[in-house]
């Protein structure tokens, strides 16, 4: 069992209006991953014009297949610090190495540790001896218990500044990518008082045809935020295309949400 007195509700945990002066639910937004230039700036563009403060983008990604798209890796942190200094997004980017956290500090606002690296305990400590905002996926096959150690690591070393995110878990259901698990949230929600997020596209897929009610499902829980994937040409996007969300989808789901969302 977890630790209920370090993760209690008695603890006090920075919410994301104190990380980043934003009220919640929030919307965090952008590619699957950075691919030019060009791509990033325009999709920031329609995030500022929608008044969205928090913009995702990979540039390191972990593929199942070795020929699939990788991401720009070092080569793109050129574009995530122009896009940061041009539109002043903050940007939430992944990193996979215990060897690029100084990137993710340096370069990014927030530090996301994604599905596959739940486990990756020496990195979990890494990101814990800083006190730079981390978004912490949970494993597709993790169950809350595990998820929540994996908080922990990251706490134990002194860092607070969490934000769990909820991106579904495998099971045999194959209606969607992964089956968001509400039970979990509604128990992180109630036990403790870390934020928690909900990756809309990694759960659904590409099924973005109920991507609104789910959307308004997860505020009713008291989730803190919603993350989605937005790009300026999905059919062309070089990994995820089928789950990313057109810019005109994307203003179709903001505008069909925003009595429930507190964008400001």
């Amino acid at each position: 069992m977890y630790n209920d007195k370090l993760l209690s509700k008695t603890q006090e945990f920075p919410c994301i209006k104190d990380m980043f002066g934003i009220n919640t639910p929030c919307v965090i937004a952008g590619p699957c991953a950075f691919e030019n230039y060009e791509q990033a700036d325009m999709i920031a563009q329609n995030l500022v014009r929608n008044r969205i403060n928090l913009m995702r983008g990979g540039l390191f990604k972990p593929r199942t297949s070795q020929y699939n798209f990788q991401g720009l890796g070092h080569d793109g942190l050129e574009i995530i610090n122009c896009i940061r200094k041009k539109y002043g997004l903050r940007i939430v980017t992944e990193i996979l190495d215990v060897r690029d956290v100084e990137i993710g500090l340096t370069h990014s606002d927030v530090i996301q540790i994604g599905s596959r690296n739940m486990f990756n305990t020496p990195l979990l400590k890494e990101v814990g001896r800083t006190q730079h905002p981390v978004l912490l996926k949970r494993g597709m096959m993790a169950t809350l218990t595990e998820f929540m150690f994996a908080v922990e690591y990251i706490i134990n070393e002194g860092n607070k500044n969490i934000i769990m995110c909820e991106r579904g878990v495998r099971t045999f259901e194959n209606s969607v990518r992964n089956l968001i698990d509400i039970s979990s949230i509604a128990i992180i929600k109630q036990e403790t008082s870390l934020p928690v997020i909900v990756d809309l596209s990694h759960s659904l897929g590409n099924r973005k045809d109920i991507l609104q009610p789910i959307a308004k499902a997860m505020v009713a829980l008291g989730v803190d935020g919603l993350m989605v994937e937005v790009h300026n040409n999905p059919k062309e996007a070089l990994s995820d295309s089928e789950q990313q969300l057109s810019l005109k989808e994307f203003d179709i789901f903001l505008s069909s949400t925003e009595k429930l969302l507190n964008i400001t």
